[in-house]
């Protein structure tokens, strides 16, 4: 019950600049976190054995602080308001859907905006590639940012949710494979991986029953493709329940990189309104989701 209420207090109020204007939000603190650590010990030798020992650290503390929240005797409702902070349904569909009202009125006004939600090089993007990068962020960050904390919450509550999201952190911040962080970051990227494996795949689940999807055969054909272990599936399931065809060749850093097609057999001409289908497409799966917890708060 105390998920139900974050996810819907998450799925009204989403993080309101009023609050987050004037105190840093706790992904903020957690990535202050992890980038101190990455200054003190992304030094000398011994960088893989220093990165295990960091993200443990890492974890353990978030594991404490959540066990300590749960002791204050408020009947729950700081845990409610610190899991629904760590849910991002209505700020990831805010932010999605100005992608698609920014391409409606220019392509540059587009390209700024998916530039604030990829890590890809947006200037020489045309329309079709700006709303694909919308939308397979919608599609990978539905599964980080809502159903994986959720997930991990049902399983251990607000521990095991801090967890992940400090996991994510170190994830997106060190689990890099360049030059400075191919060894540190090793360990944040492989717990990253392990904790997405289950929540990656519902992910899939959920927006393949949302648009009733019967045969999963071109899911399980294109998500091993992708270039992660687990952002695939999510991927792939939104490129199937839109009809779009993603991932595809793009360019990072001034490199071009030819990654093969995500259902290749959909359309490459995305616009804004496939970008609003997408939008759609996380509410049905984040409905799906609550419905699901629901279940399982009964029993």
């Amino acid at each position: 019950m105390t998920l139900i209420l974050a996810m819907l207090l998450d799925a009204a109020f989403g993080e309101p600049r009023l609050i987050w204007d004037r105190w840093p939000h706790p992904a903020v603190l957690m990535g202050r976190a992890v980038g101190w650590m990455d200054r003190r010990f992304n030094a000398g030798g011994l960088r893989r054995a220093k990165g295990a020992v960091v993200m443990a650290a890492l974890a353990l503390f978030a594991f404490a602080l959540g066990n300590a929240v749960r002791l204050v005797p408020d009947f729950g409702v700081l845990e409610v308001i610190l899991a629904a902070i760590l849910l991002a349904q209505k700020s990831l569909v805010d932010h999605v859907r100005a992608v698609a009202d920014a391409l409606r009125l220019s392509l540059p006004g587009g390209r700024r905006a998916v530039a604030m939600i990829v890590g890809r090089d947006t200037d020489a993007m045309d329309q079709p590639a700006v709303a694909r990068a919308a939308i397979e962020s919608a599609a990978e960050n539905l599964s980080d940012g809502i159903i994986a904390p959720a997930f991990w919450f049902l399983v251990g509550g607000l521990p095991l949710m801090l967890v992940y999201k400090i996991t994510n952190t170190a994830d997106s911040m060190i689990g890099h494979r360049t030059p400075r962080f191919e060894e540190f970051g090793w360990a944040a990227a492989r717990f990253d991986d392990l904790l997405n494996l289950f929540p990656a795949r519902l992910t899939a689940v959920l927006l393949s029953l949302a648009h009733g999807i019967t045969d999963p055969r071109p899911i399980l054909r294109d998500a091993p493709l992708h270039r992660s272990p687990n952002a695939g599936w999510p991927e792939a399931a939104m490129a199937v329940a839109l009809n779009v065809a993603l991932s595809g060749p793009r360019a990072y850093h001034g490199e071009y990189r030819d990654y093969p097609w995500v259902w290749p057999e959909g359309q490459r001409d995305a616009g804004p309104g496939d970008i609003d289908a997408a939008c759609a497409a996380l509410w049905r799966a984040w409905a799906l989701m609550l419905v699901l917890v629901a279940v399982v708060a009964l029993v």
